[in-house]
This record gives C-alpha cells, structure tokens and sequence, in this order.
C-alpha cells in the first residue's frame, strides 16, 4: 500500500504537469486557444448538443460555455441549429472544418510531446499512457458527483447575525444632582404675621381696572 509521503510526490508532480499545459497551449493555432480546442474536442466525442449538455460536460457556467461556443461559431469550426424539440434552444454540432482545426491540433501536440519525450522508450509511453487511463478512471466522472474534499459554503448572513452576541442593553443616564436645598429662612416671632412684600403697584396689569366704556 502506498505511503502518505509517496501521494505527497504524486500531488507535486500532477500540480507540475501546468507548465507542461501551457507549452501545449503554445503549440495551437493564434485563433485556437486552449479553450476553444476542448470544446470542439467534446462535440466531436459527443456530437451534437445542447449549449447546457456542454457546459455540463465542461464544467463550466453557462455564461462560459456561450463565449466559448461563440468564439468556435464565428470561426466556422461548429454550425448551430435550433432545437426542434425546443426552439428557444440550439444545437451544437462540429463541422468539417472543426474537425479539419482538431487533426491540425493534434499534430501539433505530437510534435510537440515527440520533442521532449524523445530519450523515452515505447515501454515507457505505453506505461505512462496506461497510468494516466487507471488514474483517470480511480478518479471516475468528477462532474456527476461533488468532491467529498470540498470545502464547506460559507455562513449565511442570516445566520451569521443570529450567532452574534447581542448588543449591551443601554443603562439610561442618572439625573443630574441638583445640589443642596437652599436653606430655610427664619422663622416669624410669636403674633406676628409675616410680611407680604410691597402692596402692587398701579401699572401692575394683574391688579388693574378695566376702564369703562
């Protein structure tokens, strides 16, 4: 049984195989980048299609997939035809002239992996090749199923503000001190009544007379 150490070379090196990618991607046509040549890779295995099926078999968003299949459509490489069983919908079938763009494609990745595997014995590819097969099928249909490894879809806001603590509950302000009482004045001596202030004067308006008419 393998080790933990050997899955770790393994992950390394597949994580490596991008720069080898990227030269392949070097070796297509300028009007062909990478992504064009994978779809009509696809409808030429599959055949004709539905613009979902295709961003299906892609896995990719539909917004994707139309840009992709445009790019291919105004080149001449696939012909679009509306679905019979659904008119607001159109099939997706390589032509001749896909089919002529993929041969070009592969011969120019032949030539480009003959060029650097050209110390490697025929054992040796025909191993590689039958690893790579075995590894694809230990790993199955990725797209029919969601990756056990993934990590987990963030919070909710929602839930987010339910798991919050609550906010402190606001403690209303003391009334401010209104200092001492002012203190009381004296007394009136026994019999005598205490003084009611100045009499009103005259051009008092609480004490004045309407004038008669």
């Amino acid at each position: 049984m393998a080790t933990q150490e050997q899955y770790r070379e393994l992950a390394r090196q597949l994580s490596a195989t991008a720069a080898i990618q990227r030269d392949l991607g070097r070796a297509l046509p300028a009007d062909c980048p990478p992504a064009s040549a994978i779809v009509l890779m696809v409808l030429n295995r599959h055949g004709e299609m539905r613009m979902s099926k295709l961003a299906e078999l892609l896995s990719i968003d539909m917004s994707v997939t139309s840009r992709h299949a445009a790019h291919v459509a105004e080149r001449g490489w696939i012909d679009r035809q509306p679905d019979p069983q659904d008119k607001r919908s159109r099939l997706l079938r390589i032509n001749a002239r896909g089919r002529s763009l993929l041969d070009e494609v592969a011969d120019r990745y032949t030539e480009v992996l003959a060029h650097y595997l050209s110390d490697w014995s025929d054992a040796d590819l025909g191993q590689l090749n039958t690893l790579l097969a075995r590894l694809r099928g230990s790993f199955g249909d990725c797209r029919a199923r969601p990756s056990p490894f993934a990590a987990p879809p963030p919070r909710a806001p929602a839930a987010d503000l339910a798991a919050a603590p609550a906010p402190p509950t606001a403690v209303p302000a003391p009334a401010p001190d209104p200092g001492p009482a002012p203190a009381p004045g004296p007394d009136p001596a026994p019999g005598v009544e205490p003084d009611p202030g100045p009499p009103p004067s005259a051009d008092d308006d609480t004490t004045r007379t309407p004038a008669k008419r």
